[in-house]
């Protein structure tokens, strides 16, 4: 029988209702021990899934509040096993007393991710369900929850399942001409299968290629600020954000080192950089800082060169023009459209260029909708985009052994070495979605949650 763990399932800050959560079997005894039922019924025989009113005590047996209790009985719950459920009044010290006693009446405290960890061990969801729980506790829009979301009802599983059983139908027919030839199977014909191969390698490959955009799902779009001093960058950022996030000075070389944080255009996640202005300095520091933003425009999604369009462009211009030119993507922002113009859309060499304001926000509106249009069109969030390196990798390998089995076919080798690609290929899938998941990866994924999930 596996342990009853018990933890705080709800944040650590006062609200109005806290939860203290359990599973394993006997939960609801240990409950009972410290939860009296208004009723004086027994918990356990309450009806499945109904809330009970009752009082909750601590280790010595004082009230300490007026709570709910619930009872869901296996394996229709979430971890697969019974579990309860005890709902207080999100009172910190509250939470903390009634958990001690949960401890002291038999249940010991549950580690990291061990709810949904046991989801997975009973079935109740594969890997890639388990580790879409973690993305939906910290989705940042609502674009990320909506993956997430679809992720553990098992969008994904049901993208990969037909591909995983498919080649196990294949390799298991080879194994059965070969190990049984006297039985009454049907020859083994690798002819017979290219077409589904073919198929599967170009899902798996779709798939891998979404994994780009669940980067920028999920950790939102790198966007850096170029250009030389004073030309208006912090006054962008702290515009961008809706507050004076940067000390913003008529000194050059005021910011001499990046400067990240973080804002949403629209449905898009954005993580905005400012930089040190790119210059010739003989400052050790600031050079350091110069360095810096030009590693910061080279990592970058977008790479906003942005300069002061009330002053002809000069060499330090042309510096920071080509360090944002080394980003994926450049655009230019002509600042300053509130002075006088020296600086015409005809010389910068980037499109679109927008003209606006910083301090006054002139056309920010048309440069935040840009961003949105480019980096949130085309994003289903169904299910089916890739969010972590394990996921991506695992595809990328199964991907990649069936299009060398493929190859191995046309060039005519023998079965058994095609059979070698394919199993390769239902290793990775496998890992990915926990049938033949090695422990110490499992371990990995579930420590990265939090205590009551």
């Amino acid at each position: 029988m596996a342990d009853i763990i018990a933890a705080i399932s709800t944040g650590k800050q006062p609200c109005a209702i806290g939860i203290l959560r359990l599973s394993g079997e006997g939960c609801a005894e240990v409950v009972e021990r410290v939860f009296r039922c208004k009723s004086g019924k027994p918990l356990t025989e309450a009806p499945d899934r109904k809330l009970v009113l009752g009082t909750l005590f601590d280790v010595n047996g004082r009230e300490i509040d007026q709570a709910l209790a619930v009872f869901t009985r296996g394996p229709q719950t979430y971890t697969g096993e019974d579990t309860a459920e005890l709902q207080c009044h999100g009172s910190p010290a509250v939470l903390a007393a009634g958990l001690e006693a949960l401890y002291r009446a038999g249940a010991r405290p549950a580690r990291p991710g061990e709810f949904t960890k046991r989801a997975f061990l009973n079935g109740r969801m594969d890997l890639t369900g388990a580790e879409a729980v973690i993305d939906l506790i910290e989705a940042q829009t609502a674009d990320m929850a909506a993956n997430a979301a679809a992720q553990v009802g098992g969008a994904l599983h049901r993208r990969l399942a037909p591909i995983y059983d498919g080649l196990t139908d294949i390799c298991s027919h080879y194994h059965a001409v070969l190990d049984y030839p006297d039985e009454d199977i049907p020859d083994f014909q690798l002819s017979d299968f290219e077409a589904q191969l073919r198929t599967d390698r170009d899902q798996l490959r779709w798939l891998r290629d979404t994994s780009e955009r669940g980067r920028i799902l999920k950790q939102g779009v790198k966007i850096v600020l170029v250009g030389k001093p004073n030309a208006g960058k912090s006054s962008l950022l702290n515009a961008l954000v809706g507050f004076d996030r940067v000390i913003v000075t008529d000194i050059p070389g005021t910011t001499r080192d990046t400067v990240e944080e973080t804002a949403r255009f629209g449905r898009v996640l954005v993580r905005i950089t400012d930089t040190a202005g790119i210059r010739q300095t003989g400052d050790r520091i600031e050079a350091l800082g110069v360095e810096r933003s030009r590693a910061a425009a080279e990592q970058a999604d977008l790479a906003i060169f942005v300069c002061d369009a009330a002053v002809p462009l000069d060499e330090e211009d042309r510096q920071a023009m080509a360090a944002a030119r080394e980003a994926k993507r450049a655009i230019a922002v002509m600042n300053k459209t509130d002075l006088p113009q020296r600086v015409f859309r005809l010389q910068l060499p980037f499109e679109p260029i927008f003209s606006v304001s910083a301090t006054r926000g002139d056309g920010l509106d048309k440069l935040c909708e840009w961003i949105e249009q480019i980096f949130g069109a085309d994003l289903p969030c169904d299910g089916s985009i890739l969010t972590n390196v394990r996921q991506c990798e695992a595809v990328s390998t199964a991907a990649e052994a069936i299009s060398r089995a493929l190859d191995a076919m046309e060039e005519g080798i023998t079965p058994d070495a095609v059979l070698t690609e394919l199993e390769t290929a239902l290793e990775a899938l496998g890992e990915l979605t926990g049938r033949t998941v090695r422990e110490d990866i499992t371990d990995r994924i579930f420590a990265r949650f939090c205590v009551g999930k």
